[in-house]
């Protein structure tokens, strides 16, 4: 599978380089581009204080360049947090996206969104307090409205982030149990 993974408001660091080689031990191809442009950051306000500064139409142009040059062999969108929004935001936009894994968040939904059977798997914290259950649960209806085939699988007690090692939101079990069950959804498509 090609896939095109987005990294989280704190940048381009280690733990997104080491999932892209999971994923590439795993037999996919694997884009990580830098939306940040180097800079990477120490707490996720700071990353968000930055990401607020760049601006989101900027940092989807990064995104739809960095995509480009792949998404006509059909890409899996992939990301982490504030990335899975990036991600979710490309897939409902290209026609020929292969999947969406989306690993510590989401996005709204515009209304007129469609995504035809697009196979759809969400990884979360439960709870997650940037993904409140009403907003995951208004997302996942949108999601349902728009056509996707959507999983969603809560990790309860663990943190935002618990898929990076080097965050204090890590969680070793709870990550385990992502990487088994997102490669086996990549396997699938």
């Amino acid at each position: 599978m090609n896939i095109m993974l987005f990294h989280s408001t704190y940048g381009l660091r280690p733990a997104v380089h080491a999932a892209a080689d999971r994923l590439r031990a795993a037999g996919h191809e694997v884009h990580v581009p830098d939306l940040f442009e180097g800079r990477t950051f120490g707490n996720v306000e700071e990353g968000m204080a930055h990401r607020d500064e760049i601006g989101r139409d900027e940092l989807l142009k990064r995104a739809i360049l960095a995509a480009a040059p792949y998404s006509d062999r059909g890409l899996v969108y992939a990301g982490f947090s504030f990335g899975a929004s990036v991600a979710q935001h490309l897939a409902l936009h290209d026609e020929k996206a292969r999947g969406l894994l989306l690993l510590h968040g989401t996005s709204d939904l515009e209304d007129d969104v469609s995504a035809d059977d697009l196979p759809v798997q969400l990884h979360v914290a439960d709870p997650d307090p940037f993904e409140p259950h009403d907003w995951l649960t208004a997302w996942y209806l949108g999601m349902r409205r728009a056509g996707a085939d959507v999983e969603v699988h809560g990790y309860p007690g663990a943190g935002h982030l618990f898929t990076d090692p080097d965050l204090d939101d890590y969680d070793a079990e709870a990550a385990e149990q992502t990487w088994k069950v997102a490669l086996s959804f990549l396997d699938g498509l």
